[in-house]
């Protein structure tokens, strides 16, 4: 395409494209009239060569896309005509949605600009060899005949920048309203209420999304500022951090050179993915989560952003994923920038992230016992109590193994634990509770029950 086309284009109709003048200036006036007759003929002779040579137009010329091609061919050898005996002037502002229907109509198809393109200058050419003859007839010099053929081909050229602007434009809106799908989508997902199944599907299908059989929320932290890189984080993320979670597996995804202003648009990530990069806390919704957390596009971004990832639940259940991985961000579970991101524990763990009130409370309760020891004494004896509720059959042996520990050391702590505790590791419901209580202090860097 050239300048003067792109130039035209972007002027608009009506006031764009050659000004009165240019290559028409110096034609005569009675070759407009000459060239009306010649179109008869030469509209037929370039649908045919188009046909017989573009394979994408060599259909039977039936329904919309035939009258599109037919009108749009007619309008342009009209409009050229039209324009030689006007001595120039822009693009009629009445003719050009003829148009832009023809570079709409190839991003309905589901084609490239390239055929429309192939078809416009393969049109020039026919035109042009036509025409030819017609200043022959009229014995124009040589002069005149080269300033035809510019004027062919400029006129072809502004035709078709305004086609690829129309195709520009419908892929804009396109993307847009695709866009605002996926987030209405995304709303449904992580709004609160789990959605029914058909609304589900309904809003899926919509948006283009294949509804997969689970997915994983990630909650995000701020996006970095545009510009700013960083680098992989060497140190852990805090003490205790092991027990929140598991870091997931990836390859090296340190911050990209380009920076994060432009590595976190939507096309930089994985298209199943569903984000909110702009809210006020920004997340992700990610299908068959143990495929795409490998994607390096997708570890870039959960690398920068502190990531934390919710467990894999079913899509309806996508904003319970989403609430969990919010709850560890909350209770300090956040990597370092530039480390991998923090996954979701257990789903035991994560029950007691629920009410911190409450499992404090048990805590202060159920080991009360440990309350008048040393630091350092209640951080063994809670470990053996832990491993003595949590290995088979409790026995020393079992205990030593669990902590890497002596047997003999195993056996002296597990007697101070019976003796401190009694009758409550007998009790089911006691059992249940100091083990609830257990992991939460061991697990998160809890106060101590006696509040030390």
């Amino acid at each position: 395409m050239t300048t003067t086309g792109r130039a035209a284009a972007r002027a608009g109709p009506g006031t764009g494209g050659e000004p009165r003048g240019g290559p028409w200036v110096s034609l005569p006036r009675r070759l407009g009239a000459e060239l009306q007759k010649e179109n008869r003929t030469v509209a037929a002779e370039i649908i045919h060569e188009i046909r017989s040579q573009i394979p994408e137009f060599s259909r039977p010329l039936s329904g919309q896309f035939g009258a599109s091609i037919q009108q749009g061919v007619e309008t342009a050898l009209a409009e050229f005509a039209d324009r030689v005996t006007a001595a120039g002037g822009p693009l009629e502002a009445a003719r050009t949605p003829v148009y832009r229907a023809l570079g709409r109509g190839e991003l309905v198809e589901g084609r490239s600009l390239d055929a429309l393109q192939a078809a416009y200058r393969l049109g020039a050419r026919v035109a042009w060899r036509r025409y030819a003859r017609v200043a022959r007839r009229l014995a124009l010099g040589t002069e005149a005949v080269a300033l035809l053929a510019d004027a062919v081909f400029t006129h072809i050229d502004e035709i078709a920048a305004v086609s690829v602007q129309a195709y520009a434009d419908a892929q804009a809106d396109a993307a847009g309203t695709a866009g605002r799908r996926r987030h209405r989508l995304l709303i449904l997902l992580t709004g609160g209420s789990g959605p029914d199944l058909e609304t589900l599907r309904r809003a899926a299908a919509e948006a283009d999304w294949p509804l997969p059989d689970t997915v994983a929320a990630v909650a995000l932290g701020p996006m970095p500022e545009p510009g700013r890189g960083t680098a992989p984080a060497t140190v852990a993320p805090r003490s205790g951090a092991g027990a929140w979670g598991t870091t997931v597996p990836s390859r090296a995804a340190s911050a990209s050179s380009d920076g994060p202003s432009t590595s976190f648009r939507r096309h930089r990530l994985p298209e199943p993915v569903l984000a909110d990069l702009e809210g006020t806390s920004p997340c992700l919704v990610v299908p068959t989560p143990h495929l795409l957390f490998a994607d390096p596009r997708l570890q870039h971004l959960l690398r920068e952003t502190g990531a934390v990832v919710g467990p894999a639940v079913p899509p309806s259940q996508a904003a319970d994923s989403l609430r969990w991985a919010r709850t560890l961000r909350a209770a300090g579970a956040v990597p370092a920038p530039g480390a991998a991101p923090v996954t979701a524990p257990s789903l035991t763990e994560l029950l007691l992230l629920a009410d911190p009130a409450l499992v404090r409370l048990m805590a202060a309760r159920r080991l009360e016992p440990l309350a008048s020891l040393t630091a350092k004494q209640r951080d063994r004896l809670a470990s053996t109590l832990l491993a003595c509720l949590q290995t088979p059959h409790g026995t020393a042996p079992e205990i030593a193994a669990r902590l890497g520990i002596h047997p003999q050391t195993a056996r002296q702590r597990l007697h101070q634990v019976h003796r401190l505790f009694g009758d409550a590791l007998a009790d089911p419901d006691a059992r249940f509770e100091i083990e609830a209580a257990l992991r939460a202090v061991l697990g998160n860097g809890a106060p101590d029950p006696d509040g030390g």
